[in-house]
């Protein structure tokens, strides 16, 4: 592979690299396994979290973490899924959180 190539592709190997871990429909669900990555430490984001609300259901938000975390976000996420409340609640928490930290910018 030359080196622009893999500048277009990225190094599968750098930890760094964002890699997707869920797609969701709602948008409610992805913040939901937002919230459960975040209140375990894990940073991710939401790619095309809005797009449902201009394209309706044929857009997926794609819920992405470092490739370091992958393994450790899907075993989350997994327990997440088996236990909606647990994550429900951890979703309301990180929200509050980022609701306190745009508070105390203004």
């Amino acid at each position: 592979m030359t080196e622009t190539n893999e500048k277009l592709v990225g190094n599968p190997e750098d930890p760094e690299e964002y890699v997707t871990v869920a797609e969701f429909i709602e948008p409610v669900f992805a913040q939901m396994a937002r919230g459960a990555l975040e209140s375990a430490g894990i940073e991710s984001f939401l790619e095309g979290e809005h797009g449902n609300n201009m394209l309706g259901p044929a857009f997926w938000a794609r819920l992405q973490v470092h490739r370091r975390d992958e393994e450790a976000a899907r075993e989350i996420l997994e327990q997440a899924e088996d236990n909606p409340e647990e994550a429900e609640a951890a979703a309301s928490e990180a929200e509050a959180a980022a609701s306190d930290s745009s508070d105390d910018k203004h």
